[in-house]
């Protein structure tokens, strides 16, 4: 129970929440950008369709690594210096790249881009999260919907002014814009909780871990396995419904629609599994998750037609976006709030790695098959690690207060 002068949960964390938004929003651009440009990308650079995504390969190998690294610095310095420093390396990324003479030159770059793009998601999540206890779970959701949100709104904007003016000067206009809008929000997120609230919040997280018999670092490694594998499911529609429409006969434009309707449940589905954790605890609430993305999965086997598959990406989407920010809820709920950033940072590290590692066993299965009935199983039996790693969890925590009420 927080005292009357708590900053849990008060206004001000509600406007913190609203700035974390924005800034997520904005900061989060440099993930999708390479994405809508990377048909022109090929025709500049006289590249491959393999050689013109080593880009978009180099901002995931980036965005992981600044996920962990990143989270560690705000959990030293605070969570202003390191955007500061992020939006500083962002924008300049973007203005080398705008002129890289190479493919390889903007590979390069475009990791930079990756990393300090990092900074507007598991640190960004991690610092919003310690100023919330009872509607942690909602906050969490919401600032991680600034993700999705990102890949909403920026796409067709870029893919607009690069009709009309090319990639280059898209990303001459994103090195202005990071510094403009990135810069001013930063330094508005200066306030920290203090050290006594934290200890408060720090109390109760050490009780519910302590009725795991897990340490901190176990109980770390277990949620970071899990990430790899919910997100190597989570990776096959996501990575390859295009190719899956196309191969149907559906065309790409279809399998962008059926994309976009997947990003759309996931916001949908990132708030509702909010209040879910905010009733039920971010351990029962991935695994709610988890388990419907499972059978999501499943329905991909027999759907063959249009509006089946314009069906199950749907319920795909509503099923998995709540997933990867319960991972966020569930650090704070068993971890010491001064190391959120790092911890948060590393669980996020992993999921990232998990789609990656998924996105490119698809591919793999679907050489050596000729189809991606293979890789949905794949992806289900993934799915089946993280459930069963999520379960552990659960009993070994209800066990525990199960035998203290006994005793």
């Amino acid at each position: 129970m927080t005292s009357p002068a708590s900053p849990f949960d008060s206004r001000y964390s509600w406007t913190r929440l609203f700035l974390t938004l924005l800034i997520a929003v904005m900061g989060n651009v440099g993930m999708w950008v390479i994405t809508v440009v990377l048909p022109e990308i090929q025709g500049d650079f006289g590249a491959t369709r393999s050689q013109a995504a080593l880009p978009y390969t180099g901002t995931m190998i980036g965005f992981a690594l600044g996920n962990l690294f990143i989270g560690r610095a705000v959990d030293r310095f605070g969570i202003t210096w390191a955007l500061t420093g992020a939006s500083v390396l962002v924008a300049a990324g973007y203005a080398v790249a705008a002129t890289a003479p190479s493919i390889w030159v903007l590979t390069l770059v475009q990791i930079a881009i990756g990393f300090g793009t990092a900074a507007s998601f598991g640190p960004l999540i991690a610092d919003l999260s310690q100023w919330f206890m009872k509607r942690r779970g909602i906050a969490v959701a919401i600032a991680a919907s600034g993700n999705y949100l990102s890949g909403a709104i920026w796409p067709p904007l870029l893919a607009w002014l690069a009709a009309d003016a090319g990639w280059r000067w898209s990303y001459g206009l994103l090195a202005i814009l990071t510094l403009v809008i990135m810069l001013p929000l930063a330094q508005l997120l200066r306030p920290k909780v203090s050290a006594r609230a934290l200890a408060e919040a720090d109390a109760a997280s050490s009780l519910r871990r302590a009725r795991t018999g897990f340490t901190p670092r176990q109980l770390q490694f277990m949620l970071g396995f899990a990430g790899v594998a919910c997100c190597v499911a989570m990776s096959m529609p996501q990575v390859h419904i295009v190719a899956l429409c196309v191969d149907m006969g559906f065309g790409a434009a279809v399998g962008a629609e059926m994309l976009s309707l997947m990003l759309l449940g996931g916001v949908v589905s990132r708030v509702i599994s909010g209040y879910m954790a905010d009733w039920l605890g971010g351990v029962r609430t991935l695994l709610i998750g988890s388990t419907l993305q499972c059978i999501a999965l499943f329905l991909y086997l027999p759907a063959g037609g249009l509006v089946s598959l314009y069906m199950v990406s749907l319920i795909f989407g509503l099923s998995q976006g709540g997933i990867v920010p319960s991972y966020a809820v569930i650090v704070r709920e068993y971890m010491p709030a001064r190391e959120a950033g790092a911890r948060v940072g590393f669980v996020m590290m992993m999921t990232i790695m998990g789609m990656a590692l998924g996105g490119w066993l698809s591919g793999v299965i679907y050489d050596q098959t000729g189809s991606y009935q293979w890789a949905f199983i794949n992806g289900i039996v993934w799915n089946g690690l993280n459930i069963a790693i999520m379960i552990v969890i659960l009993t070994r925590g209800t066990r525990a207060r199960g035998g203290m009420a006994v005793a």
